[in-house]
């Protein structure tokens, strides 16, 4: 009977896993940050385009939850373990913290709009990095990248002139 590994050397070695983490972990903070906060956020928005904004930030936290899955999984598949407890991602998440209470909604949209830009520079650090590294692993942070630019539009949106 043969050994079956975690991850077989084919698919990456240790060092790319190793790589590919360092880049990816802090995406996975940055993103959880994003949903904790983005659900605040949701809660406590306030304004006259409420329910627009309210909707909007539930799809910002959705998408957040599955690209930080993405991430995580995608280390984990080559054989590493992820850590975003809540004290985790307190201590190491890049992205600025949200006013508490009640917001009005142009205030919520940018501080929301703050916590993507934040995680769009995690993110851009890692499609960078893994370019050398591990191509799969970059159409990840490409596909994050993506996603993030997409929900930001939609966010400045509604506070454009």
């Amino acid at each position: 009977m043969s050994k079956i590994t975690t991850v077989p050397e084919t698919i990456a070695n240790p060092d790319v896993a190793a790589g590919v983490a360092q880049f990816l972990s802090p995406v996975v903070v940055d993103l959880t940050a994003i949903v904790v906060n983005g659900k605040q956020a949701h809660w406590h928005v306030r304004g006259a385009n409420f329910i627009g904004v309210h909707e909007l930030l539930d799809t910002v936290v959705a998408h957040a939850q599955d690209w930080a899955d993405t991430a995580a999984e995608r280390i984990v598949a080559l054989g590493l373990p992820v850590d975003a407890r809540l004290s985790t991602v307190a201590a190491k998440a890049t992205t600025p913290q949200i006013s508490e209470g009640f917001q009005q909604s142009d205030r919520t949209i940018a501080e929301v709009i703050a916590l993507l830009d934040a995680a769009a520079v995690s993110v851009k650090t890692a499609v960078d990095e893994l370019d050398d590294l591990d191509l799969v692993s970059q159409d990840v942070a490409i596909e994050i990248a993506r996603g993030l630019e997409k929900d930001r539009w939609f966010l400045f949106a509604h506070i454009s002139q």
